[in-house]
């Protein structure tokens, strides 16, 4: 999630052009961003028992919010950034996220961790 996060910085074009039209062009970039930053510390707070379960609980909110996009890309076969994706990997990403938002949802509902101490 954290090297994901960190690609919307590094090479946003791919995410820019899974953008959903009816999404106002002028949010994209910053649409970009804040994905970035939200998959970030998701990932970041996966790491640690005290934040484990609120990074899940966005990151579950993340991916649903997103699947737009992937469902954008698959619907209008479009490339990722100028690289074309075969049209199977494009359909085969949306249950992949289904598999995602069920492993966060797994993670998020783990016992809280307790303090020691």
């Amino acid at each position: 999630m954290v090297g994901a996060g960190i690609n919307h910085f590094v090479n946003p074009p791919p995410y820019l052009g899974m953008m959903p039209a009816e999404i106002p062009a002028s949010w994209h970039l910053a649409l970009v961003y804040v994905s970035g930053i939200a998959e970030i510390a998701g990932g970041l707070g996966l790491i640690l028992p005290a934040t484990r379960r609120a990074a899940a609980w966005g990151l579950i909110a993340l991916l649903i919010a997103v699947f737009p996009a992937n469902l954008n890309m698959a619907v209008n076969q479009l490339p990722l950034g100028t690289d074309p994706v075969p049209s199977w990997a494009l359909w085969a990403r949306l249950p992949l996220q289904v598999v995602f938002v069920a492993w966060a949802y797994w993670i998020a509902r783990e016992p809280r961790a307790r303090a020691t101490g």
